[in-house]
């Protein structure tokens, strides 16, 4: 809603400046979301007139003119527009004016003649983007006024952004209404006098659709000038409100909907065919529109008919064939109530809307449709004059107005800060809502303009608003604080991210709905679990895994010339199942992804140019979840390369993921090259041992190695598990330092080399428990694997 601070200040005049009158505005609900001026800063621009044209005797396109200014003598200056004519009232720029664009206007000599001033167009004056000539002011325009001062260009142009449910604000009325509540002013709403018919003509109506039209009301003028100019301060108003002046008649219908609220429609009179009829739309019926659109009517549409043919889609838009021209002279003015359900969403199917569509959809003041039509030939008749015919009017059952309880002490109880009843009932009565006291409580009658109140709840939200929001106190909340216990075996979420963050890798949040093909290709899930509404057509399933959007952030990071990139993610992932879980048919656990892309090191001169590889990222994975011994076995998944991903296991239990992407996703999402990724459940990425205290041993340790030959297929994961249970008490600890296969080693045998290391915490060992514990070792390894000792 876009309007004239001037033009409201009419109706209701605060005692605030334009700034504080939008923040009040704003604070009570009715968002300003701009305020503007109309024109830009500039002085000394006052209205002349125009004595005496002459051609300048050295310039073809150069006038010289004698120009009435106002001050005295009157001025010479040199002129080029084209449209300058003796008796013309126009802007002047006096000499030491400054127009917008920091222009000084100086007294200079044009071709000979010196020129004091400059005649001025509406786009020198920064109030209009017609450059065609002079702005040609009426001609009782005052010589010498400011010109700032006679055509207001002082003026405030309000934007409100208004909520759905706030539509009798759509009007000059509603916001004075609005205004005059919010600031205790007094308002002085238009009060519209019936106008007396002067012919007999009429035309009937019938109401058809009660439901949807149950308030239909018409009047014939006759004799109106249809070429009457549109008066200035009409046109001004209306422009400043965002809507073009077209002519008299079409202007009138625009001003009185932007004055009272009230959409009206004007049809040419001779163009209709017996009674005017609200309807739904016949099967086949079709029309062409004021837009020059012709629309097949769908039949849940409203229409405004006469006997033979459709004449407009009620509420929405009217009809060419029926429209008014600039030699209509007869015409049958329209007023009506449609209700809100029959037009929402009617104009939008069609790819359009209109003004009156906007407001009937939300609710159109049915106790003020009199009045405007009433209002409307009133002006029609002063600016072009014509005799108005009397008023038909159809009625039906009109929208029921309940009255609404508020109990005061449940207000208090919302509101949290007691509000006296007299301060309540003064604040209905400043909004207009006429009620009853029944003890402490009010019966509100809801007025005929204000469909959005219904329930206690929004008479709570009216009193909340006028109150003030900043006069409900807000006192800071106590309670008391007890230290919560942090479980040993649980390490807090932001550690965890820590960690990652620490070894390079920086956290991603993603949307947990997503594009049906990662699913796809990424879980190979065909059960997808579907969004009724989703929010666009690409994101439409909820995800099973983490991967998509980490596989999407790394190409949108690769678009941005990002070559090394690592990202976590943590969230939930959402999978059907059967009953028993939390959320009946849904099993929503949480993951925590990463993944790994370009160089295995920063950038730089003492890093080497290696890239990222699969052991690399296993070994993030196992500094995350230390102490904790991870186990991996051989893994096919959907998103990862055959040969290069593993199960990870911790304590025999599958916990996630590990691997390169496929080569099938590297080639189909265009990546240089594979990146290396992982997923595991964060419950167990949490999930810590409670430290027990182990001795530390004050003895030397004792350090073998061992060199075996085994098969050449034979997992190191494999023999070591076999040898878990198996190792002789004095030994702590062995890791594999060499692989070899070649030369000296048997065909499908490797040669491992193993580190032993032997110590106990009570004494030094002696080389014969030595020699017997490492006899043991190697006697278990042939026993278990078939393992030689390599000579």
């Amino acid at each position: 809603m876009k309007f004239s601070e001037s033009w409201l200040r009419t109706l209701v005049d605060p005692e605030l400046s334009s700034e504080e009158l939008a923040h009040q505005l704003t604070m009570a609900g009715l968002e300003v979301e701009e305020l503007d001026q109309v024109a830009p800063e500039f002085n000394d621009v006052v209205v002349a007139q125009v004595l005496e044209v002459t051609r300048h005797p050295d310039a073809d396109r150069l006038n010289v003119c004698r120009v009435d200014t106002g001050r005295g003598e009157p001025a010479t200056i040199v002129c080029g527009a084209p449209n300058v004519a003796v008796g013309q009232r126009v802007p002047c720029a006096l000499p030491g004016a400054q127009l917008p664009g920091d222009f000084v206007i100086k007294v200079a000599r044009v071709r000979g003649i010196e020129s004091s001033g400059m005649l001025c167009s509406a786009r020198e004056l920064g109030i209009a983007e017609d450059a065609s000539g002079l702005l040609v002011l009426p001609a009782d325009a005052p010589v010498g006024q400011s010109i700032r001062q006679y055509l207001d260009l002082d003026d405030r142009l309000y934007t409100l952004k208004l909520t759905p449910n706030r539509a009798d604000c759509l009007s000059l009325t509603g916001v004075a209404r609005e205004v005059s509540a919010i600031t205790g002013a007094p308002a002085t709403l238009l009060q519209v006098p019936d106008v007396v018919a002067t012919i007999t003509d009429q035309r009937a109506v019938a109401l058809d659709a009660p439901a949807a039209c149950p308030l239909y009301l018409g009047r014939v003028l006759k004799g109106v000038d249809a070429r009457a100019p549109t008066p200035d301060w009409m046109k001004r108003r209306l422009e400043r409100s965002g809507i073009r002046a077209i002519s008299a008649l079409v202007d009138v219908t625009n001003y009185v909907m932007l004055e009272l609220g009230q959409p009206l429609h004007a049809f040419d009179n001779t163009r209709l065919n017996g009674t005017v009829h609200a309807r739904m739309a016949l099967p086949g019926e079709s029309l062409l529109l004021l837009n020059g659109q012709t629309i097949a009517i769908q039949a849940d549409i409203l229409m405004i008919a006469d006997d033979a043919k459709p004449l407009a889609m009620a509420g929405i838009m009217g009809g060419e064939d029926s429209g008014i021209t600039l030699d209509t002279s007869e015409l049958f003015l329209e007023s009506a109530f449609f209700a809100p359900k029959a037009i929402a969403g009617r104009a939008r199917r069609y790819g359009f809307g209109s003004d009156a569509s906007h407001r009937f959809e939300r609710g159109v003041d049915f106790g003020g449709t009199r009045s405007a039509i009433e209002r409307a030939t009133r002006l029609i008749i002063d600016i072009c004059g014509g005799a108005a015919g009397p008023v038909v009017e159809a009625r039906a059952e009109m929208p029921a107005r309940d009255p609404v309880r508020l109990r005061t002490a449940r207000a208090a109880r919302v509101l949290g800060v007691p509000l006296p009843a007299a301060e309540i009932a003064r604040l209905f009565s400043g909004l207009g809502l006429p009620f009853t006291r029944d003890g402490d409580d009010f019966l509100v009658q809801p007025p005929t303009w204000r469909f959005d109140i219904e329930i206690e709840e929004d008479l709570i939200e009216e009193i909340a608003r006028l109150h003030g929001y900043d006069n409900i106190p807000a006192p800071v909340p106590r309670g008391p604080l007890a230290m919560l216990a942090q479980p040993e075996g649980q390490r807090p979420q932001a550690r965890v991210r820590q960690l990652l963050v620490d070894r390079g890798y920086q956290e991603v949040v993603n949307f947990a709905f997503v594009e049906e093909a990662w699913e796809l290709d990424f879980a190979a899930n065909a059960d997808l679990i579907r969004l009724a509404n989703p929010i666009a057509s690409q994101m439409a399933v909820m995800r099973s895994t983490l991967l998509g959007g980490l596989i999407s952030n790394l190409v949108t990071n690769l678009r941005r010339k990002q070559g090394r990139v690592r990202l976590f993610e943590t969230g939930r992932t959402f999978h059907r199942v059967a009953r028993g879980f939390p959320v009946e048919g849904f099993h929503q656990p949480w993951k925590l992804a990463g993944l790994a892309y370009g160089g295995a090191l920063p950038e730089g001169w003492g890093s080497g140019a290696r890239k990222v590889d699969f052991y690399d990222v296993k070994g993030d994975l196992e500094a995350l979840l230390a102490p904790a011994a991870l186990h991996f076995e051989k893994l096919t998944h959907p998103a990862l390369h055959p040969g290069r991903a593993a199960k990870v296991l911790r304590d025999g239990i599958d916990i996630g993921c590990i691997g390169e992407l496929h080569p099938e996703w590297v080639q189909k999402y265009d990546l240089p090259m594979a990146p290396v990724v992982f997923e595991v459940d964060f419950a167990v990425v949490m999930a810590t041992r409670v430290p027990a205290y182990a001795e530390v041993s004050k003895f030397p340790p004792v350090i073998r190695d061992l060199a075996i030959v085994v098969d050449r297929d034979l997992a190191l994961q494999t023999l070591k598990d076999g040898l878990r249970d198996k190792l002789p008490p004095l030994v702590q600890d062995v890791q594999l330092f060499d692989l070899y296969a070649g030369k000296g080693v048997p065909e499908n045998k490797k040669s491992l080399a193993f580190r032993i290391v032997m110590q106990d915490t009570q004494r030094t060992l002696q080389d014969a428990e030595v020699e017997l514990a490492v006899q043991q070792l190697v006697s278990c390894l042939e026993q278990a694997f078939a393992a030689q000792l390599r000579s």
